[in-house]
């Protein structure tokens, strides 16, 4: 006997009211899209909160051991080192699942395919742990966290998505992929509190057909999880209402000159051939280490001790009192965006004694241009080592801030020429390299992710409007020169790298693999019926398929497809025949359907795709003149693309 059945009993009465009162308002899926921004805006700011204890107790150690060299070195190094050898075994023990980015595989799962463990409690936990460990390592490793809190929003909207099901008391169709498509604007939405970018996110990178009906879920999601996110800064002291996470001053009266239009459309020629540079570098180095016996020891085995050395070796490169200096390397990632998007000059800045350099980028003397010149050499290459790291980690926040450096030296350098007299006109002396910076980070984040969200992105972190089309200038001039010649962009080499079966992907791998005609991947002949099908043939057909529909044929002998009949009225016609014990034919009971779609087997395996994800069927069928040729069904279509991923 159950303990407190009469208290049971009433909680169970009013919870069956409180569901009836908010059902009556509006579906209990939006009460779950709601309930999925809060939730992600809170382990947002939970994450940014911890990471800044974190990097204020590395601060704090740092310039307390100032005077002792070795031991601030040894405090610098040891680190960061220590926090991704943690986030690296924890997560390598706990779950290997939750290493990386996660939105590849989360791309794969919203074409269709099942990836459990990726969507488990035990990888939220370790992804959410790892990566605060990662973060927490500060821009010394050089790791953002966009991706993973992606990749962690969708695993809340799973759960939440099978809540509300439980709770409507009925099972919705394709509920959980819609909560995943949501969820992805979600969480570039709760990262930075920018729900316009967020949602255009989860259309370009996430989806390769995006339906209409997650419109209006995304921006109310997305909406509910930047205004929770902004409301926790306000409340935590960091501002005092809700605003631009990154505060800027640029010039509203004359933002930019005409002429600097082809300024800012040679920075987005400057940012794609950059970029292309970055992806070949990055590319190589994936299978450097698929194909190279240390690198696959050590990341099979090794991982902590792996992740231990190459932190150690990037902490000894930007340690303060040696090459460090020339990359503002004492701070965090923030501070250096913060510091690049000032619209003062940093050149006229510097012959005025009383106005201090900004953020040390002039610390060793040098002129800011030089340290913002060693600081992309150094950065380019850093990076492609930092994502071998098997540990949670994002990886567009660094190319966005690397973007900003490099419009940043364009903008300065620029300004330098005009205050050195080599220009008669005198409107360029109030040239403003701040927004050089934001279009360089639009513009080489869009390139290396071949997205053009980061405009928006830029203009939601900044409040920027006034550089709208300059920026949109730049990223279209930088995606135009890294999406030619076909390349994959960043997530696209990561899908490949992984062998994981996303057609778009491996379309820019294979482009000719897609193309292969449907006829050549067609199994062994599907069950087929004929209109004058006797029970015995129907009895057949449906012990020996599984299909939902069973395609009907004129005659076996000419095989001409006349459409399909249903599964439930197979079984319904040989119930009828059992029970009326009469010899009926299959057209003469069943209402035989005409197809909605027809390939043929010189179609496509792309566009076969194309069209079950965009109608939404079930099954394909291929006929050649009229003729049956065999069938595809959309757990046929996924075995299809997993043995091109294999290919690979």
């Amino acid at each position: 006997m159950k303990p407190c059945r009469r208290t049971r009993a009433v909680v169970k009465e009013w919870l069956l009211k409180l569901r009836c009162c908010l059902g009556a308002v509006c579906g209990m899926e939006w009460y779950g899209y709601a309930a999925l921004g809060i939730l992600t805006a809170i382990l947002s700011f939970l994450m940014d909160l911890s990471v800044t204890k974190l990097l204020r107790a590395h601060r704090w150690l740092y310039m307390n051991l100032e005077g002792n060299t070795l031991l601030q070195f040894f405090c610098w190094t040891l680190y960061p080192a220590c926090l991704c050898a943690v986030a690296s075994s924890f997560s390598h023990n706990i779950c290997p699942f939750s290493t990386g980015s996660g939105i590849p595989e989360v791309r794969t799962m919203l074409a269709g395919f099942e990836m459990p463990h990726y969507l488990s409690l035990t990888n939220m936990f370790t992804k959410f742990l790892g990566l605060i460990c990662t973060l927490a390592a500060g821009s010394t490793v050089f790791l953002g966290k966009v991706g993973p809190f992606v990749h962690l929003s969708t695993m809340v909207g799973s759960y939440l998505s099978n809540l509300c099901s439980l709770m409507q008391g009925h099972k919705k169709e394709k509920a959980a992929g819609e909560m995943m498509v949501v969820a992805a604007a979600v969480g570039v939405a709760s990262c930075f509190g920018a729900p316009i970018s967020g949602v255009l996110f989860s259309v370009e990178v996430m989806c390769s057909h995006f339906s209409l009906k997650h419109y209006c879920p995304c921006f109310f999601s997305a909406a509910c999880g930047a205004l929770t996110f902004r409301m926790f800064s306000v409340w935590s002291g960091d501002g005092e209402t809700l605003q631009a996470l990154f505060k800027t001053n640029f010039p509203t009266a004359l933002p930019f000159y005409p002429l600097e239009i082809l300024l800012f459309a040679c920075l987005g020629l400057l940012c794609g051939a950059v970029s292309c540079c970055y992806l070949f570098c990055h590319r190589w180095i994936l299978r450097f280490t698929k194909t190279n016996g240390i690198f696959v020891t050590m990341l099979t085995t090794e991982k902590a001790l792996y992740s231990a050395t190459v932190a150690f070796f990037l902490a000894t490169l930007t340690f303060p009192h040696s090459a460090g200096q020339y990359m503002a390397s004492q701070h965090t990632m923030k501070q250096l965006l913060t510091t690049l998007l000032d619209s003062r000059q940093w050149s006229a800045q510097s012959h005025n004694a009383s106005v201090e350099p900004l953020l040390d980028w002039s610390s060793s003397g040098s002129p800011a241009y030089l340290s913002l010149a060693v600081f992309l050499l150094m950065k380019m290459w850093m990076l492609v080592l930092a994502c071998t790291l098997p540990l949670p980690a994002g990886y567009f926040m660094p190319v966005f801030i690397y973007g900003a450096a490099l419009g940043r030296l364009l903008g300065e350098g620029v300004a330098h020429v005009s205050s050195a007299g080599l220009t008669s006109d005198q409107q360029w002396a109030s040239l403003n390299p701040g927004g050089y910076a934001l279009a360089g980070a639009a513009a080489f984040s869009g390139a290396v992710t071949h997205t053009l969200s980061p405009v928006l992105l830029a203009i939601e972190l900044t409040g920027q409007f006034s550089h709208a089309v300059p920026i949109l200038l730049a990223t279209l001039t930088a995606n135009a020169v890294a999406r030619s010649g076909n390349r994959p962009s960043f997530y696209d080499a990561l899908s490949v790298s992984k062998r994981l079966p996303h057609l778009p992907s491996l379309m820019k791998a294979r482009p000719r693999l897609p193309s292969t005609p449907v006829g050549q991947v067609l199994g062994v002949n599907s069950v087929r019926l004929q209109k004058a099908a006797g029970p015995a043939e129907v009895q057949h057909a449906v012990s020996t398929s599984s299909d939902t529909q069973i395609p009907v044929v004129d005659s076996l002998e000419s095989q001409i497809l006349l459409g399909f009949v249903l599964r439930p009225h197979l079984l319904m016609f040989l119930r009828h025949s059992e029970a009326e014990t009469l010899d009926k034919r299959l057209d003469e009971v069943c209402c035989i359907h005409p197809t909605s779609a027809l390939l043929s087997p010189h179609n496509t395996i792309q566009e076969a795709h194309s069209i079950l994800s965009v109608v939404g069927a079930e099954t394909l069928f291929v006929a050649d003149r009229g003729r049956l040729v065999g069938l595809i069904t959309w757990p046929e279509m996924k075995r299809i693309i997993e043995d091109l991923a294999k290919e690979i």
